[in-house]
């Protein structure tokens, strides 16, 4: 059974059949959550009324009332005494801390990056290689061709585009929300990095960049995990090696000896 079909047939199983009993407040507050999200709530925004609420997820008002308290302990929703209930503000995590501080031209934080990436992004392309859809392929395969066109040509903002849809393609082959999330979020450090670290790309390794994006993208089509999970931290190791290259030149001109 595929990793999609697994997704399926537990989608299929009522929650109480596919877990044993489960008090009545755990599945209000997990519908409750799947409301929110069904009905595209952002932090911040109002839920309907107790009354109302407890309609939309079909159970009693007693137990929605439960289930709004064990969410607001959680910090997923804010009850505001006559005003009523909402989305919570997300609380600046460790995590979003850490991406705020980011210095995009600072060497070690930039290795820091890019050491991060690696274990993340081979993982995913390990995982893609799996799970992909043909759909999935068939879009890895041609943003890896469009970073070869642009490469060709020498166009860096064509190559950044189509390199954005690779990875991106990638992680989103992974099936896997986090790690789709999560290589979103590196990216953005990383264009951070080219904008601001960097005058741009450099351009003599668009080529090796582009080949190294086919190889990756035919042993992800082959379902070969070992494969893509080496070409892909072979890829990044290049890219990491690049960047420190260009930014130590930056930092201090004429030294060719570092990295």
């Amino acid at each position: 059974m595929t990793h999609s079909e697994k997704s399926a047939a537990s989608a299929s199983v009522p929650a109480d059949t596919a877990r044993g009993y489960r008090p009545g407040y755990e599945v209000a507050a997990e519908r409750v959550l799947e409301y929110i999200v069904r009905a595209g709530l952002q932090p911040g925004d109002r839920l309907p009324t107790e009354k109302d609420l407890a309609e939309e997820v079909q159970m009693s008002r007693t137990v929605v009332r439960e289930a709004v308290k064990i969410l607001s302990a959680l910090g997923r929703l804010s009850v505001q005494k006559g005003r009523g209930i909402y989305v919570a503000e997300p609380e600046q995590s460790s995590w979003q801390q850490s991406l705020a501080n980011f210095l995009p031209a600072d060497l070690r934080q930039v290795d820091e990056l890019f050491e991060f990436r690696r274990h993340l992004e081979t993982t995913t392309a390990n995982l893609a290689s799996q799970r992909a859809t043909p759909t999935q392929v068939k879009a890895v395969r041609e943003a890896a061709q469009q970073s070869a066109r642009a490469a060709e040509q020498g166009d860096i903002d064509a190559f950044t585009f189509a390199d954005e849809a690779f990875h991106t393609g990638i992680a989103a082959a992974a099936a896997n929300m986090f790690f789709a999330s999560t290589v979103d979020a590196m990216r953005r450090l990383q264009r951070q990095v080219t904008t601001i670290g960097l005058a741009g790309i450099a351009g003599g390794s668009l080529q090796v960049a582009a080949e190294q994006h086919e190889a990756i993208a035919e042993a992800i089509a082959a379902g070969e995990p070992g494969r893509a999970e080496a070409l892909m931290a072979e890829h990044i190791d290049m890219t990491a090696q690049q960047f420190q290259q260009e930014i130590w030149r930056r930092v201090v001109p004429g030294d060719e000896t570092r990295p």
